[in-house]
Order: C-alpha cells, then structure tokens, then sequence
C-alpha cells in the first residue's frame, strides 16, 4: 500500500508541476484571452489518460504504471481526464442516461460549487 501511494505522490506532484508551467507558459503568449492554460492542460490530460488507458504493460507492473501515469500524473495534471474517463466508461457500458446525468450534473454543480465556495468567502 505504501508503494502505491508513493507512486500516486510521485506522478501527482510531477503533473501538478507540469500543470503550473504550462499555465504560466500560456499566460505569458496570450495574456489577456480565453483561458487557454486551462483548457490545453484538460485538453491534454484527456488524450495523455486515453493514451496511458491504452499502453500495454506487463502485468506485473501495469497496476503501477496505471497509478503513477493516471491517477497521479493526469491527476495532479488535470482531474479533467479522469472525468472524461469515467464518462466514457458509462458510454462505453451503454449508461446513456447516467452519462448525460454525469456530465450536465457535474459542469453545472461543480459551477454552482465553485461560485458557492467564492461567495462564501466574501461575505
């Protein structure tokens, strides 16, 4: 267990770095437009978590290459990917209905949160 969870650390501080850079690399070219920090490191969490959900490893190891890459690298990178993940596993298990639930229900909940949670600090 504690193997993992360094592996989880590892990947997730790497990916929260990478995140950081980026940010501020686009920040620096386009400073005053769309948020395009954010939406290429979402952009590029999905196709990284698609990617790592795809390589073969050997079976032995894929467990922790599963959790270094995914859950800790796309993780601390962007929680974008492993939303965009789960929601093609319910498409993928023919769960229409809950996906389009999942989806609407997270944009427009995780929204009112975040406005939520700004506006309670400035009361």
């Amino acid at each position: 267990m504690i193997r993992q969870i360094l592996l989880v650390a590892l990947g997730g501080s790497l990916g929260s770095v990478a995140r950081y850079l980026c940010h501020r690399w686009m920040l620096m070219i386009f400073p005053h437009a769309f948020p395009i920090g954010t939406f290429l490191v979402n952009i590029i969490g999905c196709f990284l978590i698609g990617l790592f959900w795809g390589m073969p490893f050997k079976a032995s190891e894929a467990e922790y290459w599963k959790l270094f890459l995914m859950t800790g690298l796309c993780g601390g990178f962007t929680t974008f990917s492993a939303f965009t993940l789960e929601g093609i596993g319910l498409i993928r298990d023919q769960k229409t209905g809950l996906f389009l639930l999942y989806v609407a229900a997270s944009v427009l909940v995780g929204l009112l949160a975040t406005w939520a949670g700004m506006r309670l600090v400035r009361i």
